[in-house]
């Protein structure tokens, strides 16, 4: 239940529980949840839950905008995602299946806000119902979106929006309607008097209730299991069969069994019929002829660990495979690991020239992180000695600490700890620290899971170095290839931008160029050599080189081109390179053009009129050693302004690339009364928010300012 001192209170957010109670009842739903997207920010936070427990949401606790999940899939299409079954759900979403191997159904729409989302709505269905949603239920979810919108713009208005909270509100299930006072009684009777055993456990999977016939069949008492979950707590139970099985009730809503052994020869039926408020089960002695032929004793390390825990190991391997850089693995770490593992706070290190380094935490301050950042490798601490021994720490209190490092201080707040060496390829390369705020045991099963976990960790961050020093290096290249400034022409107002492409990509061969030849005379250029790499980087400084050249000897646009494309045919370097040159006027108020292959410009008119402005298309540079360019002439008032560049910026998978150039002369419309500083980081902003980029993007815009 929320806590009444939330900082929500007040602020309206508190009727989203409403809402939500709503959607589900007119969907139908088993399963709601509710995620909240921050201003500025690119990390989903799950808000509201309806229908399952933490157990089973706590690995999608926090979602990257970037990752192939559905919901964040909704938010960035701005589309309602339908995953009719288990099979859709393994094609298109292999992490998820992975994690989640029940049948359900799901729909993942985005709470849309007026220039970015505030966040999206995830619901779960069992099987059994039609295969697509019905205009009913489409209605419901699109109402719910509108809602929600409403209320957390509401809660932003005041200027500072509400924080989204550590954890997630857990929605009480709905009320059963179940008898009282007598009627509760005699229910109760009823209970005890049957033969056969009967449990019920809510949605958490701890017991409720426990007739006599089930204690006797499991053997231990009522008082030992009420409160807690069987799997934890009987030790035959400790097998993944029974917590895998209460999952899938859970997320399936669908009845399922299993049999089980309790030594030494008794074996049981467990029968699970689950609904919204929990879960019934029926316990029976298993007939001969239904018992399995062979028992195999689950691994040691399944049965200590528990099912949940190897589900979220599942989770986090598949999504460490996914990043590239530190920085996302530091982030999908802080997500994954805080609310699915159990610790209230991390912090990552890294061992580098002698020093241990913070490379990332969650749930510390960086005043305290700073106080240990950069700790040399000679130093008595326990992250250090974990680091040069390779053995992991666990202390179940700070006595426990204090025994092993008597100079240890207690600053942290934490009542636990545990120190992971983060060992790759059989080198030690970091140390893993995870803050407990409650007193914490470290069982051999949760021992062998959170070394797992390390080792994954270790592997990730060891390839997020390697990347990121190689990416530091290719775009450092790729930097020193570009101007560091552009000349100041009086009359004009110019701004540039470059912004590397994203995951995967090494080096691009996109370059701008500026070029001043007199006090109102200039040359300007943008272009794009085909690829990724270094010999498209060393490409793109000579194609820059060879048309700053010609442009300083005041060769026209068209001539410039061509030219640039015979050193490119004697090069033979097998890339094409896109081009387009403009030399401007400002005197005469005139602009001279040609382009060879390369996008056309969108010229903004001192009226405000934007258009895409048509160039005479040439073959692209190294093709063709003959090949000729047209010049074209524009007329060049003052107030007028030209965005140029690189395809980078309107190529997005799934859309029409004329309809993303005529998105971005729509926003460069709104250049008026804004430098073109200004402008060019709206357009890399809008351009970023709407769908991520795979190709390097080049930017240039020009205005020729009133009174030249």
């Amino acid at each position: 239940m929320r806590d009444p001192a939330d900082s929500s209170t007040g602020h309206g957010l508190e009727r989203l529980d409403a809402a939500v109670g709503d959607v589900v009842r007119a969907t139908g739903a088993s399963v709601a949840l509710v995620y909240r997207l921050p201003p500025g920010e690119r990390v989903l936070h799950l808000a509201v839950v309806s229908g399952a427990p933490g157990r089973i949401t706590a690995p999608w606790a926090r979602i990257d905008l970037g990752e192939s999940i559905p919901v964040a899939d909704a938010i960035r299409d701005d589309r309602l995602v339908w995953l009719g079954g288990r099979e859709e759900v393994a094609r298109r979403y292999p992490r998820l299946g992975l994690v989640l191997p029940y049948d359900f159904m799901l729909a993942a729409a985005p709470i849309p806000g007026a220039t970015a989302a505030w966040g999206g709505l995830v619901l779960l269905w069992p099987v059994f119902r039609p295969s697509e949603l019905s205009r009913a239920e489409r209605d419901a979810i699109d109402g719910f979106c509108r809602t929600a919108a409403a209320l957390l713009r509401q809660a932003g208005d005041g200027g500072r929006p509400t924080p989204p909270a550590e954890e997630p509100r857990v929605l009480p299930p709905p009320a059963s309607g179940a008898a009282e006072g007598d009627e509760a009684l005699a229910a109760v009777d009823f209970a005890e008097r049957l033969p056969v055993g009967c449990c019920a456990m809510d949605l958490d999977g701890r017991v409720t209730y426990i007739n006599a016939a089930a204690t006797e069949l499991v053997g231990a008492d009522a008082d030992f299991l009420r409160g807690a979950r069987p799997w934890e707590v009987l030790p035959w139970m400790r097998e993944p069969v029974f917590e895998d099985h209460y999952r899938e009730a859970v997320v399936s809503r669908r009845p399922t069994a299993f049999t089980a052994l309790r030594p030494p020869d008794t074996w049981l039926s467990f029968q699970l019929y689950p609904d919204a408020s929990g879960i019934s089960v029926h316990i029976a002695p298993t007939a001969a002829s239904e018992r399995p032929e062979v028992h195999r004793p689950p691994p040691p390390f399944a049965e200590l660990a528990g099912v949940a825990s190897l589900y979220h190991l599942m989770h986090l391997a598949a999504a460490l495979t996914e990043t590239v850089g530190v920085k996302e693995v530091v982030d999908l770490v802080g997500d994954q690991i805080v609310p699915a593992f159990g610790p209230r706070a991390l912090a990552l290190l890294a061992a580098e020239e002698g020093r241990l380094h913070v490379v990332g935490h969650r749930g510390y301050t960086d005043e305290l992180m700073d106080r240990f950042d950069a700790e040399p490798l000679t130093s008595r601490t326990p992250a250090v000695q974990v680091l040069n021994t390779g053995e992991p720490g666990f202390y179940a209190s700070f006595e426990e600490l204090r025994r092993d490092y008597p100079a240890a201080v207690h600053v942290d707040g934490m009542a636990s700890w545990a120190f992971l060496p983060l060992i790759a390829t059989g080198r030690v390369v970091g140390t893993l620290v995870l803050g407990y705020d409650q007193a914490h045991p470290f069982p051999p099963g949760e021992r062998a899971v959170l070394s797992s976990l390390a080792g994954l960790v270790a592997q990730a961050l060891d390839r997020a170095r390697l990347y990121d020093t190689k990416h530091e290096l290719a775009h450092t290249l790729q930097s020193a290839l570009l101007p560091h400034t552009l000349p100041r022409v009086r009359g004009l107002d110019v701004a540039a931008r470059y912004l590397p492409a994203g995951r995967g990509m090494d080096i691009g061969g996109d370059f701008y160029d500026l070029i001043r030849r007199d006090d109102t005379t200039v040359t300007v250029a943008i272009g794009d050599v085909q690829g990724h790499s270094v010999t498209a980087a060393a490409l793109m400084g000579q194609v820059r080189t060879a048309v700053h050249a010609h442009a300083t000897a005041g060769t026209p646009p068209g001539k410039a081109l061509a030219g640039t494309n015979r050193l490119l045919i004697d090069l033979d370097p097998g890339l094409f390179t896109s081009c387009l040159i403009a030399h401007i006027d400002l005197a005469g108020h005139r602009a001279h053009l040609a382009t060879a292959g390369h996008p056309p410009p969108i010229v903004r008119r001192p009226d405000g009129r934007t258009e895409v402005f048509p160039v005479t298309p040439g073959l692209l540079l190294g093709i063709d050693a003959d090949a000729a360019y047209e010049t074209t002439e524009m007329p060049l008032p003052p107030g007028t302004a030209l965005a140029l560049y690189t395809d980078g910026l309107v190529e997005i998978a799934g859309l029409d690339i004329e309809d993303t150039t005529a998105d971005l002369a729509r926003q460069f419309a709104r250049a008026e009364g804004r430098t073109m500083d200004e402008v060019a980081d709206a357009l890399l902003d809008h351009a970023t928010a709407t769908a991520p980029r795979h190709d390097d993007i080049a930017l240039l815009l020009i205005r020729a300012l009133p009174g030249t």
